[in-house]
């Protein structure tokens, strides 16, 4: 049989198929998407890793699946929606925030897993090393346990007479305990003694606001977290109405009239992970892609609230911020 008599019969043949195997023949893979936030405050960095993964070949609905789940801040939903994922045969796991790494990291240890982190992940126990991750993991880490003494160093400035800081953190969140003790050693460098206060809910939040008195804090420190992200507007404005210098690793809390907000930029990790993600179905393997690091930070100023507060900016913060909110 001549060779284009061949195709010309091959080609029949695969039209002539029922419709679920011509399905199965024009397969495309699925990047299972987990996320310990909600959807509504990924948009934007959605958008980055849509454009990552383009950027890699993939464009999602012509060559590529996202098959998302959403914990919307209930860090216990994650195991059972990262297993999930697992018995649906995802080709690659994208886990946006460490909750989500941590249980995607336990649901499997052979579906390839890219991982955004604000922890260091060698600290929490995600790789062996961030430039030989080891394993099927790899990632992008904001380091932002790194950035929190920067934001106790930056209350320190905008009150000096602060001799309290108190620390909101979310008890669930797997960096929890790294946070304490690296804010804990910044601020007896700083001559500061740092409080814990947990908040793991949206009914914490008014008990933690309400015990900033009782706490005798000067100031407030919100580290990332997925939870109180989704709460940025909430926190802006009960830390108004406690009169709180606060400073925050969300733009949208100085936006929403929180003193400052200092964080990297939010949106290149996940570009960054979309395009490690396209690579990874090219057949490259998550232990030889070292971990990606930060090198953009922004901080937004709040003269608005910084008025209202009775809060003087030195001449050199306003000189360093990258946005003023007047």
């Amino acid at each position: 049989m001549r060779r284009r008599n061949f195709i010309a019969l091959l080609g029949s043949a695969i039209v002539g198929l029922p419709p679920s195997a011509r399905a199965q023949e024009a397969a495309k893979p699925v990047i299972g998407l987990l996320c310990g936030s909600a959807a509504e405050t990924f948009s934007a960095r959605l958008k980055a890793f849509r454009e990552g993964l383009s950027a890699a070949g993939y464009i999602e609905g012509q060559n590529v699946l996202i098959d998302a789940r959403w914990a919307n801040g209930s860090y216990d939903k994650l195991p059972s929606l990262a297993a999930d994922l697992v018995k649906r045969q995802s080709a690659v796991i994208a886990a946006f925030t460490t909750p989500a790494a941590k249980a995607a990291q336990a649901a499997t240890s052979k579906v390839p897993i890219v991982f955004t982190t604000i922890g260091d992940p060698v600290q929490i126990g995600l790789v062996d090393s961030l430039s030989r991750p080891g394993s099927n993991i790899t990632g992008a880490s904001m380091m932002d346990v790194e950035v929190g003494p920067k934001l106790l160093d930056l209350v320190h400035q905008l009150v000096p007479k602060a001799s309290s800081i108190g620390l909101l953190l979310n008890p669930a969140n797997p960096n929890a305990t790294v946070l304490t003790k690296s804010m804990q050693a910044a601020g007896g460098t700083l001559g500061l003694n740092v409080r814990v206060i947990n908040a793991e809910n949206e009914r914490d939040l008014g008990v933690a606001f309400s015990s900033l008195a009782d706490s005798r804090v000067d100031g407030l420190v919100i580290p990332r977290d997925a939870f109180l992200e989704t709460q940025s507007v909430q926190l802006a404005t009960l830390a108004a109405k406690n009169a709180c210098p606060a400073l925050s690793q969300d733009r949208a809390f100085a936006a929403a009239g929180g003193l400052a907000s200092y964080m990297l930029d939010t949106l290149a990790p996940y570009h960054d992970v979309g395009v490690y993600v396209g690579r990874i179905l090219k057949g490259e393997r998550p232990a030889d892609l070292p971990v990606m690091r930060p090198t953009k930070f922004d901080f937004v100023i709040n003269l608005q609230t910084a008025k209202r507060l009775g809060v003087t900016v030195p001449p050199a913060l306003l000189a360093s911020a990258d946005e003023i909110i007047e």
